[in-house]
C-alpha cells in the first residue's frame, strides 16, 4: 500500500498541513507585527526628537543656525532634518546628491500640508528619490510646527527605513528558520504519532484477515489503554462471540446435514429460479433417475426437474403446498412441494419432500395378493370338504367303499388345510423374529445322510436316484438342526416333485475356507423358467399359475426356507436352466457354540 493511501500518510499529511498553515499565518502576522512595531517606534522616536529640538531651540540663547547644526549632529546621520518657513528652506541636514526634497514637494503632500495649515504634528511613511531621481527610498517623515524668533516654522525629520528593512529581513529569516525547524519537528512527531496510532490498527487488520480465513483463535494485542486499546478489547470480544456463533452455526449445519443424510425421504431445496441449493442422498437418487430417464447428465444440471417446478408454480399461485406423484425407472415417487418465505409476502424458493413409495406400493400389493392367495388356497379344500360332507350327510354314496373314499378325501383336504395354517404360522413367527433357534454342534455327514434316507423310498417309487456328497466327512457345524432339517426336507421334496423318472438328486456339502458351510440341493428336473426365478422365494408364488392341487403345494415352503436361512445369518440362492435342472444353495456362517 502506498504511504499516501494509508492511515499513517493521511494523518501525517493532515497534521503537517495544519501545522504548516498555522506557522505560515503566524509568520506573516509576526513579520507584519515587527514591521509595524518598528515603524511605530521610529515615528515615536522622531516625534520626541523633534519636540526636543524645538525645546532646545526655543531655550537656547545662541545662534539658531548653530543650535540647529548641533541638534542635527546629535540626532545622527541616519536622521535628516529640514526646517521650513513657508516656502523657504531655513535649515537642512541633507547633503548634496542625497535626497531631492524641496518645500514644494513637502507642501504638495496632502498629509504633510497639515503641518502648515493646521499646525499639528504629522507622521507618515513615504517614498523619496535621490537628487537624480533614480532611486526611491522608503522613509519615515515626522512634521512638527515650530515657533522660532517669533515666526512660524516647521520642522521635518526624515529617517530611512533601510535599517528597519534589514532588521525586518533578519527577523523574517529567523522566524522562517524557526518555522522550518518546527515543520521538521512536526513531521517527525506526526509520523511518530501516526505510526503509534496505526500500529494497533495494522494488528487489527491482520487479525480481521486471519478471522476472515477462519482462524478464530487470532487475538489482537492490547498495546494502549486509550480508545484504540478499548477498540482492541471490543475486537477480541467480537472475535470470541463470532467464534462461538460460527461453532454454533457449524454444529447446527452438521446437525441438519446429519438429519438430512439419515432421512429416508429425499429433500431438495431450490431457489425461485429453480437452482438447487441442498439435497440429501435419497434426493440424489431421485435426480439421477430423472436425468437418466430424460437422457441428461446429472453433473451438468443444477436445476430441479420440471415436475417439481410445476408443483412450485402451483404452490406459489395457491400459497400452499402441493402434492404429486411420478414413476421413474420402475419406482413410484411421491412429491410434496412447500414454498419458502423471506417474509410473509415474498416467496424465495421451495423445499421438496420426495418419498420412494415403491416399497409401500409393493407391500400393499403383497397384502392384497396374500389375502387373495390365502382365500384361493382355502377355497378349494373348503369347497371339497363342504361337497363331500354334504354327499355323506345326504347318503348319496351307494356303497361303503364310496363313503370311505369321500371320507379319505375329506381327511386329505383337512390335512392340507392344516399344513397351510401351520406354514402361515411358522412364516409369521420367522418374519416377526419371535422364533428362537436352538443351536447345536452337529456332525454334518450323519445328519445329511439321515435326512436323505427319509426320501429314499419315495425317490425309488418315482425312479429317481438320490445321493449325498461330502467334501469333509468329519466336519461339525453349529445350527438349529430341526430348522435346517425343515429347509432340506422342503428343498428335497420340491426336487422330487419336479424331477421326472430316471433323474437324479444330489445333496452336496462343501466349505468356504472353513468359515462358511455351503449345502447344495441339485436336481436334473424340469427347471424353473427364467422369468420366475426372482420370485420363487415369495409367499404363494408358484410357477403353476392355475394353482391346482397336488404337486404344486401351498406356495409357502420356499418363503419359510429363506426366512430360516436368514435367521441363521445365512444366504440362499437358486440357479436353474429349463429342462436341465435346478440348484438351491444355502450358506451358513460359522457360529460359536451356544450363541445365546
Amino acid at each position: 500500500m502506498m504511504l499516501w493511501g494509508s492511515v499513517v500518510g493521511k494523518l501525517w499529511a493532515t497534521i503537517l498541513l495544519l501545522v504548516s498553515f498555522v506557522l505560515i499565518v503566524l509568520t506573516v502576522l509576526l513579520v507584519e507585527f515587527f514591521e509595524n512595531f518598528q515603524i511605530e517606534n521610529i515615528e515615536n522616536d522622531l516625534t520626541k526628537t523633534a519636540e526636543q529640538i524645538i525645546k532646545v531651540t526655543n531655550d537656547h540663547q545662541g545662534s539658531n543656525t548653530d543650535v540647529l547644526q548641533i541638534a542635527s549632529e546629535l540626532i545622527g546621520k541616519e536622521t535628516k532634518m529640514i526646517i521650513l518657513n513657508n516656502d523657504k528652506m531655513v535649515f537642512s541636514s541633507i547633503g548634496d546628491n542625497e535626497l531631492e526634497i524641496t518645500p514644494e514637494s513637502i507642501k504638495s503632500d496632502p498629509e504633510l500640508i497639515k503641518v502648515f495649515t493646521e499646525r499639528k504634528t504629522v507622521k507618515k511613511e513615504m517614498a523619496l528619490s535621490d537628487d537624480n531621481g533614480n532611486e526611491e527610498l522608503s522613509a519615515i517623515v515626522v512634521g512638527v510646527p515650530l515657533e522660532l524668533n517669533g515666526e512660524q516654522d516647521e520642522v521635518f525629520l526624515f529617517q530611512s527605513l533601510e535599517s528597519m528593512e534589514e532588521t525586518t529581513k533578519s527577523t523574517t529569516q529567523f522566524i522562517l528558520l524557526a518555522a522550518g525547524i518546527a515543520i521538521i519537528l512536526t513531521t517527525f512527531f506526526a509520523f511518530f504519532l501516526s505510526t503509534r496510532i496505526n500500529a494497533p490498527l495494522v494488528k487489527m487488520r491482520e487479525a480481521a484477515l486471519a478471522i476472515a480465513r477462519g482462524k478464530f483463535d487470532t487475538k489482537v494485542p492490547i498495546l494502549t489503554q486509550d480508545e484504540i486499546g478499548e477498540l482492541a478489547i471490543a475486537f477480541n470480544q467480537m472475535r470470541k462471540q463470532l467464534k462461538f456463533n460460527m461453532n454454533a452455526l457449524s454444529q447446527e449445519k452438521e446437525h441438519l446435514s446429519s438429519i438430512l443424510s439419515s432421512m429416508a425421504d429425499g429433500v431438495i431445496t431450490f431457489n425461485k429460479d429453480g437452482t438447487i441449493l441442498e439435497t440429501n442422498p435419497p434426493a440424489e437418487r431421485f435426480l439421477q433417475s430423472w436425468y437418466f430417464e430424460k437422457g441428461y447428465n446429472r453433473e451438468d444440471n443444477v436445476n430441479v426437474p420440471l415436475v417439481l417446478m410445476n408443483l412450485f408454480d402451483e404452490s406459489e399461485s395457491l400459497d400452499k403446498e402441493q402434492v404429486g406423484e411420478i414413476t421413474l425407472q420402475g419406482r413410484d415417487w411421491g412429491l410434496i412441494v412447500s414454498p419458502l418465505y423471506t417474509n410473509p409476502n415474498n416467496i424465495r424458493g421451495a423445499v421438496a419432500i420426495i418419498r420412494d413409495m415403491s416399497d409401500e406400493r409393493r407391500m400393499d400389493k403383497l397384502r392384497t395378493d396374500f389375502i387373495a392367495n390365502v382365500s384361493h388356497e382355502l377355497r378349494t379344500p373348503i369347497s371339497m370338504l363342504q361337497g363331500y360332507s354334504e354327499a355323506i350327510v345326504d347318503d348319496i354314496a351307494g356303497s361303503e367303499e364310496e363313503k370311505m373314499e369321500m371320507a379319505r378325501i375329506i381327511y386329505d383336504e383337512s390335512l392340507r388345510m392344516g399344513r397351510l395354517v401351520n406354514d402361515l404360522l411358522d412364516l409369521a413367527k420367522l418374519e416377526s423374529g419371535k422364533m428362537n433357534l436352538n443351536y447345536e454342534c452337529i456332525p454334518i455327514s450323519p445328519y445329511l445322510k439321515r435326512i436323505t434316507s427319509k426320501f429314499s423310498v419315495l425317490a425309488k417309487e418315482k425312479g429317481i436316484s438320490i445321493s449325498t456328497s461330502l467334501q469333509d466327512n468329519d466336519i461339525e457345524w453349529n445350527f438349529d438342526p430341526d430348522r435346517i432339517e425343515q429347509v432340506l426336507t422342503n428343498l428335497i421334496d420340491n426336487a422330487i416333485r419336479h424331477t421326472p423318472s430316471g433323474g437324479n438328486i444330489d445333496v452336496i456339502q462343501r466349505t468356504s475356507d472353513r468359515r462358511s458351510l455351503v449345502i447344495d440341493v441339485r436336481d436334473s428336473g424340469s427347471g424353473i423358467p427364467e422369468e420366475d426365478l426372482p420370485f420363487v422365494f415369495e409367499r404363494f408364488y408358484k410357477a403353476d399359475k392355475a394353482r391346482t392341487r397336488g404337486a404344486s403345494g401351498t406356495g409357502l415352503g420356499l418363503a419359510i426356507v429363506k426366512n430360516i436361512i436368514n435367521a441363521h445369518d445365512g444366504y440362499i440362492s437358486v440357479n436353474s436352466l429349463p429342462d436341465k435342472g435346478t440348484t438351491f444353495s444355502f450358506i451358513l456362517p460359522r457360529i460359536m457354540e451356544n450363541p445365546e
